[in-house]
């Protein structure tokens, strides 16, 4: 067994199971801020209506390194490491997403101004950064996943059930089972330009950088870089057309 599985077995059955849960939801937050995490994730997490919205949008904030005004949580908005996580004003996490900034040395998770996280969606890091620019919209069920760094610049669209990675391979010359290895290695970083639009149910894979103002087809599965002002569908995604843009 190599030293990244011992490492991972260690990691998983070591310990109490608080601590393992803490691990998991908190990290290295203090315990204060833990028990009142807890408080209003049962009083307030799944409350519905107008007062569950207002409670949420008055104490959640208290959670985060740093967060915005009017900031909306949905219901049952699952929030882990939060003292890792920055958002921005007029921040929308809608009904049960994730939002995860896990990681031992990580900067983690930040949102800028006006970004809207659709239902069910999980932005989350496995000892990795998201940097997500301003007024960038995720659909419904959508995945954004770093153990790298992945940063989408300004003003773009995700449609549903998309999947942004950076990071999160196997090493396939690795004799360790996968399920034994940490499953973070990459290619690199993944950035996203401005004004691009990921179709529905299209991938971005580990390395493949989109240019500014990029529209990736419902069902492409980019796996290398795409330049900018390209039309590009498919699996793998191919350019097949030049988009116009304003000058």
């Amino acid at each position: 067994m190599t030293d990244s599985a011992e490492f991972k077995v260690k990691e998983v059955t070591k310990g109490s199971a608080f601590g393992a849960y803490r691990a998991l939801m908190y990290g290295d937050m203090g315990l204060g801020k833990i028990v009142w995490a807890e408080i209003l994730y049962v009083l307030i997490g799944g409350l519905g209506g107008a007062l569950g919205l207002f409670l949420r949008m008055k104490l959640y904030p208290t959670l985060f390194k740093s967060c915005g005004r009017k900031v909306v949580f949905g219901k049952n908005v699952m929030l882990r490491h939060p003292h890792k996580i920055v958002l921005g004003d007029g921040v929308v996490l809608d009904d049960n997403c994730v939002v995860d900034a896990k990681g031992a040395d990580n900067a983690g998770i930040v949102l800028r101004d006006r970004v809207y996280v659709g239902r069910n969606t999980i932005v989350y890091c496995k000892n990795g950064d998201v940097e997500i620019g301003e007024n960038v919209s995720f659909s419904a069920n959508c995945i954004v996943f770093s153990s790298n760094k992945l940063v989408m610049k300004k003003n773009s669209v995700v449609a549903a059930f998309a999947y942004l990675l950076s990071g999160g391979e196997y090493d396939l010359d690795d004799p360790t089972p996968l399920a034994l290895q940490k499953g973070t290695c990459t290619k690199g970083p993944l950035e996203i330009g401005e004004d691009c639009w990921i179709g529905a149910g299209a991938k971005v894979l580990d390395d493949a950088c989109l240019g500014d103002h990029v529209a990736l087809g419902a069902g492409a599965v980019a796996t290398k870089p795409i330049p900018a002002n390209s039309i590009a569908v498919g699996v793998p995604a191919r350019v097949v057309k030049t988009r116009k843009t304003a000058e």
